[in-house]
């Protein structure tokens, strides 16, 4: 669904052998799903020129975000194209710090060092991110000098 940009369609399926079919409809009971969605997944699906580009677009934008990350001396540890994991001490200041700029991240409970980011969507995105990075960036060298 997110490669898609449909993560809010309710539509699933698997492909599978009989018996695996079997225990699925056992476990999950019948899933309806509406014709709509069903007509949105196949057409997304046959689409195999725009899946190519996208992944070719996916890569590039989380090289540029790994790029723009470090440049302020976020760590990225990993992720896929689409998120990208984040490990640093402060953690909960860059998450505030984003925060009040508008800038969502995912902030783990169980490891508070730890932040994920999803890519910007636009050129207007990218560049508010860039400036929320070099705020935060600005008031922790003032926090260290004092």
């Amino acid at each position: 669904g997110k490669f898609f940009g449909l993560a809010g369609l309710r539509l699933g399926f698997a492909l599978a052998d009989a018996p695996t079919v079997e225990r699925l409809e056992t476990q999950f009971g019948p899933w309806a799903v509406a014709g709509p969605a069903l007509e949105y997944g196949i057409r997304a699906l046959a689409d195999l020129g725009w899946q190519d580009a996208m992944r070719a677009s996916l890569v590039d934008a989380s090289a540029r975000l790994d790029a723009l990350f470090g440049r302020f001396g976020v760590r990225v540890a990993g992720g896929t194209t689409l998120f990208r994991y984040l490990s640093l001490p402060d953690a909960g200041g860059l998450f505030s710090a984003l925060g009040e700029s508008g800038i969502l991240l995912r902030h783990f409970s169980g490891r508070p060092h730890v932040l994920r980011a999803g890519l910007p969507g636009s050129e207007v995105e990218w560049r508010r991110l860039e400036s929320a990075l070099a705020d935060w960036a600005s008031r922790r060298e003032d926090r260290s000098k004092g």
